[in-house]
């Protein structure tokens, strides 16, 4: 894995979101390297901060109702000190980004090729023809199995994988370095889903690229990922590589989402439920374990006061000691929580 340290550095950034006046966190004090020729998945429930880091790194937040501070260190550039203009350098031709939602991220009023065309029109000087070769090669490359027609068609008269597909192919036009993929197989069935991932692998090694693929779908990342940074409640509660997290699981947090993935082998099993929810925004604790509401069998003097990473093996690290004391209930004998 060629490993660039200047290549995505995300330092100690937060950012707030203003309602009815006040500023509420939605990711707080994140710190995340992301290197070239890799696959780093954020893995959290909904509401737990993944979008919002994503939105954050690429600028896409209004200033007069957001709060961002941190530092986002790309290729030797801090993101966050950009203007708009300077912004839009770097959004298509260096950065890439492919959206949840394909049918609102697409315009229902353009063909698709007009559509693939537009990141080229702003970071490329291709003549009419080299653009149009440049789409058709795209579309094949994303596994579209007529490209000429699809790029004379609607966003509506596609499927959803074939949007999707679409989708990359408009984030990848210009050859990015760093690719973040935003929750990019849901809602499409599972053999779609599979040919996605496996587009998205090879452009990261035709590419070279960084992606940063955020998703709930931990199968999703067993079979996708080479790092994973785990996230609650706007936190990054674990990371290291995706054999430390699937197979030494340290945060509470962590081993609850493994444990509540089907297993295969135990079929006569009830599925693991995390009891309670994601704290909204305006109830976000400011100190103490965030996730311990919801593992409430633990003592809570277990738990740091103000929960910090520590490194538990070589790149494997974990937020607060608790993960020291904790134990399911029917691993303790006692009653279910």
């Amino acid at each position: 894995m060629g490993a660039e340290t200047n290549f995505l550095d995300i330092k100690d950034v937060s950012t707030s979101f203003k309602i009815n006046g006040k500023y509420y966190d939605a990711i707080s004090h994140i710190n995340l390297e992301v290197h070239r020729d890799e696959i780093l998945a954020i893995v959290g429930e909904s509401g737990c901060g993944k979008s919002t880091l994503a939105t954050t790194i690429m600028g896409l937040h209004d200033p007069s109702e957001t709060k961002i501070s941190g530092e986002v260190n790309f290729e030797g550039t801090n993101l966050l000190t950009l203007d708009e203009n300077g912004y839009n350098q770097f959004r298509g031709a260096k950065i890439g980004m492919i959206f949840q939602d394909p049918l609102s991220a697409l315009n229902p009023l353009k063909r698709i090729e007009d559509q693939i065309s537009e990141v080229m029109n702003y970071h490329t000087d291709f003549t009419a023809e080299q653009k149009h070769q440049r789409v058709l090669e795209l579309l094949d490359q994303v596994g579209i199995v007529n490209p000429k027609r699809t790029a004379h068609q609607f966003p509506h008269e596609l499927s959803g994988g074939m949007r999707q597909r679409v989708i990359i192919a408009i984030a990848i036009a210009c050859k990015p370095d760093l690719i973040i993929a935003d929750e990019p197989t849901t809602a499409l069935d599972v053999t779609i889903q599979a040919q996605i991932l496996d587009v998205l692998r090879d452009i990261q090694k035709e590419n070279h690229a960084g992606i940063i693929l955020i998703t709930h779908d931990l199968g999703v990342v067993a079979e996708t990922a080479d790092r994973v940074a785990v996230m609650y409640a706007g936190q990054i509660v674990e990371d290291g590589s995706a054999e430390q997290i699937f197979d030494k699981p340290k945060h509470p947090y962590t081993r609850s989402l493994l444990r509540s993935m089907p297993q295969l082998d135990k079929e006569d099993d009830e599925l693991y439920v995390i009891k309670g929810n994601v704290p909204s925004l305006q109830k976000m604790p400011s100190t103490g374990d965030r996730f311990a509401p919801r593992i409430p069998w633990i003592p809570a003097d277990v738990h740091e006061k103000e929960p910090v990473m520590h490194e538990v093996e070589a790149g494997h690290n974990v937020r607060c000691t608790c993960y020291q004391s904790f134990s399911f209930p029917d691993e303790m004998g006692g009653a279910t929580a």
